[in-house]
């Protein structure tokens, strides 16, 4: 069972990105170092509430 989760942006706080993720199989929160388009520049986007 997949479930929708946000990516919000570790500088600027905003939610930038929405990707799935096994609950079951993955414990914990989501790091991704991915592009902010609000920051210019890639950040480590954390998982959210959604």
């Amino acid at each position: 069972m997949r479930d929708v989760i946000l990516l919000a942006c570790g500088e600027c706080k905003r939610r930038n990105y929405s990707v799935t993720k096994n609950k079951k199989k993955q414990a914990g929160k989501l790091t991704v170092k991915k592009y902010c388009k609000f920051c210019n520049k890639h950040t480590d986007h954390k998982e959210t509430k959604a």
